[in-house]
């Protein structure tokens, strides 16, 4: 294998655990064996600090955030590539969302910071936006990474809201989320994920696909499991995830990612 790419959170970082040894340590074997490792994210460069503090910028310089909208370099700290979503798309999205989605409230993100309604309640960048906006509409004057929903006076989760929204944006944005146990979908610009990001930088790096050994856990990293030859979900990820990979990991929990990366690699 010349690269391994693999998600972040529930993944490779374990809730309330953060990352192992044993895993930072196979990853720099991998690495040390002559594989690239490449991280994939939905979070965005700003929520990168636990991951620089692991293993540093040098060995592992690229990640692709924001869910393959963003392609980063953390060691000169510079944006590679963005696909956005357009202006006129994004008017759209909010629209179809705004009908199908009853009290739905939208955040957007950039590659170094986001814009929240005032009644989005966020989880993570609590301070970064105290005030807000009144409607996220009102933000739209250029082009933008990432489109997130809640809905948090809702009773609808995760994988009901991605029920619902797949079909209404068919055709005009990618969607998915990261968490089945909240109420929130991420949404990109049509075409944009995890895979089509993976796959330019493997053009980039004119690295095949069989070559590559894809690991993830949720509905986000559906695409870039599907698209690898050598595909491995953790065993407590999403039943989407288990569905798309060609093979199942131990859970994260049970270094899961180490333990593949071990074998494949006869480390």
């Amino acid at each position: 294998m010349k690269l391994v790419a693999t998600d972040l959170d529930g993944t490779i970082i374990r809730f309330e655990a953060g990352i192992s040894q044993r895993t930072i340590t196979a990853l720099n074997n991998a690495y040390e064996k002559g594989a690239r490792v490449l991280f994939a994210t939905g979070r965005p460069p700003r929520w990168l600090g636990e991951v620089v503090d692991a293993f540093g910028t040098e060995k592992f310089p690229w990640v692709i955030c924001c869910n393959g909208a963003l392609l980063f370099d953390l060691q000169a700290d510079k944006v590679i590539k963005e696909w956005e979503i357009s202006i006129p798309d994004a008017f759209e999205i909010v629209a179809r969302l705004r009908k199908n989605l009853p009290g739905v409230t939208f955040a957007m993100e950039r590659n170094d910071h986001y814009v929240r309604e005032r009644r989005y309640i966020p989880r993570w960048d609590v301070g970064m936006d105290i005030i807000g906006t009144e409607t996220i509409e009102e933000q739209i004057d250029r082009p933008f990474l990432k489109l997130i929903a809640r809905c948090t006076e809702s009773d609808l989760d995760s994988d009901e809201m991605l029920g619902i929204a797949t079909p209404v944006l068919a055709g005009l944005a990618t969607v998915t989320h990261s968490n089945p146990e909240d109420s929130l979908l991420e949404i990109s610009a049509h075409g944009v994920s995890k895979a089509s990001a993976l796959a330019y930088v493997a053009e980039q790096w004119g690295i095949d696909r069989e070559e590559i050994l894809v690991f993830g856990d949720n509905p986000n990293d559906i695409p870039m499991l599907e698209w690898a030859t050598h595909s491995y979900a953790v065993a407590s990820g999403h039943r989407g995830a288990h569905a798309a990979a060609k093979n199942l990991a131990p859970a994260c929990n049970e270094d899961g990612v180490a333990q593949i990366i071990e074998k494949v690699f006869a480390l």
